[in-house]
């Protein structure tokens, strides 16, 4: 399942699940871009990373939500390695309010981020991706998306609509011998969760069956297969890793 020599973009890729699957692959061979919208200091340190694991990264700037900017990723990425064999879409915001109190910039924000921004990367290496080798796209989506979550409408609207998407797309793609999945991982730890006061973190492990949260590591090691030619006859799939939280 070596990623040797492919080529894959992350997006969102300076901290967080991002980070962990761009060293993730990177240490398995993979030539990555790390895009980043104002994390420039933790994107060199993923590459400083990746490459003393033996593996090939550059730093790309971008508001996945701006077109223009998500152009000149696509650009820094062909100027480094050539066109993009993977693009993982992971980047997303969260603009936390009850229904009643959200905005509607609060809910556009979300939307033009998590949506629209997948759109953008997407559009832009949908060539590369469709003439590659075993083209992949990865899309991460959450657990959210599956079974909502109180105050996050925005959040858990923008990431279901990730599941029609990468359903839609893998068909599209299909006759170019390439495929598009979905990851929905489950409460991660990562620093977004460091601010959960303790007795909430408790309440939501009680509600894991695994009894714990996910490490980027679990969340890595699924894009790692689904972004590797072993992954060929797996399309149009959303795959849960929540500790079973669906039970």
């Amino acid at each position: 399942m070596s990623m040797d020599g492919r080529t894959c973009v992350i997006t969102g890729s300076a901290r967080g699940i991002g980070r962990g699957i761009a060293e993730y692959l990177g240490a398995e061979g993979a030539n990555v871009v790390i895009n980043y919208r104002s994390s420039k200091e933790s994107a060199l340190e993923a590459v400083d990373a990746i490459e003393s694991a033996g593996g090939s990264a550059v730093t790309a700037r971008a508001d996945v939500a701006d077109r223009e900017e998500v152009v000149h990723m696509r650009e820094v990425c062909h100027d480094a390695f050539g066109p993009a064999d993977v693009l993982v879409n992971n980047a997303g915001i969260t603009a936390d309010e009850q229904f009643t109190e959200m905005t509607r910039e609060e809910w556009d924000r979300v939307m033009d981020v998590n949506l629209g921004g997948m759109f953008n990367c997407t559009q832009e290496f949908y060539d590369d991706i469709w003439n590659a080798d075993e083209g992949r796209l990865v899309n991460i989506s959450s657990v959210v998306g599956k079974q909502g979550n109180f105050g996050q409408a925005n959040y858990a609207a923008a990431k279901s609509g990730m599941f029609g998407f990468t359903r839609t797309i893998a068909l599209e793609l299909a006759k170019g011998g390439s495929t598009a999945n979905c990851v929905a991982p489950g409460f991660t730890a990562t620093d977004m969760l460091k601010s959960v006061p303790d007795h909430v973190l408790e309440r939501i492990i009680s509600g894991i069956p695994l009894e714990r949260l996910a490490e980027v590591e679990d969340i890595a090691a699924v894009v790692r297969f689904l972004a590797s030619e072993d992954s060929s006859y797996v399309t149009g799939e959303v795959i849960d890793v929540n500790g079973g939280m669906d039970l």
